[in-house]
């Protein structure tokens, strides 16, 4: 296998959670165009519709919050494709609140989506591909789980994404004798309809304060991620790698 074909993925199965927006679409028209059958798992059905025509993928109504709902994707994806492959946790909601004035059900709404979601996709999909012998999880985690962010303070997200790189590294320990390898992704600030880093508030301190003094766009990720769910990272598993304009050096 040349360099570059170990970047392939023809004939892989893929399914990226919340694909149908931002860094999630970045991730879904990178894999498509690595040559996975890509499947969006998401709950806005007509997005995920029109994204997946858009890119020529498929989609599947998904909540990951109910691990039932996780489990009829799966059983949906293996009727239609076939047994997943690599699976991409990326649905993530965030708030901006000082810890002082979060409601408990901003909290709780966090939680739910960024860990306990994962959880269940790592579950019942990570069942399937211990039982196969093979898979690969790449999990969404962020600058936000080495870093506190400011000036915004998001205390409820901030530790979402450092339990989202710990679990990571336990599911890779655990899994790995099994032929299952499990990463992180953790990016920094990307320019996408949810993250205002144009604003000057923002701006001064997610941007200025970086080496690289920039924002990347949700497709500078892509690659990134198509190391992680192919052959090109086999020997890699526990790891949270970091794509972040330096952001996190200082």
């Amino acid at each position: 296998m040349s360099v570059l074909d170990s970047f392939r993925l023809d004939g892989k199965v893929a399914v990226v959670t919340g694909g149908n927006r931002g860094l999630g679409m970045a991730f879904t028209r990178a894999l498509a165009e690595a040559g996975a059958r890509v499947v969006i798992a998401a709950r806005d059905v007509p997005r995920s519709d029109r994204v997946a025509g858009e890119l020529g993928v498929s989609a599947v109504a998904t909540d990951v919050t109910d691990a039932s709902s996780v489990a009829a994707m799966l059983e949906t994806v293996a009727e239609q494709h076939g047994p997943i492959d690599i699976l991409i946790n990326n649905a993530g909601v965030c708030f901006h609140s000082p810890a002082l004035a979060v409601p408990a059900e901003e909290w709780r709404a966090v939680w739910d989506v960024n860990v306990d979601g994962l959880w269940n996709c790592c579950r019942v999909v990570g069942a399937q591909m211990v039982s196969r012998g093979s898979g690969v999880i790449v999990n969404i985690g962020s600058l936000s789980g080495l870093v506190v962010n400011r000036p915004q303070m998001q205390p409820a997200y901030n530790a979402s994404k450092a339990a989202v790189h710990q679990l990571t590294k336990s599911l890779a320990a655990e899994w790995a004798p099994y032929g299952v390898r499990v990463n992180a992704l953790a990016p920094g600030y990307v320019k996408t309809e949810l993250a205002p880093v144009d604003r000057p508030e923002f701006r001064r301190h997610w941007i200025e304060d970086a080496p690289m003094q920039r924002y990347a766009m949700p497709d500078e990720l892509g690659p990134s991620l198509v190391y992680l769910a192919s052959d090109a990272s086999s020997f890699m598993t526990g790891a949270v790698l970091v794509v972040d304009g330096g952001y996190s050096l200082f």
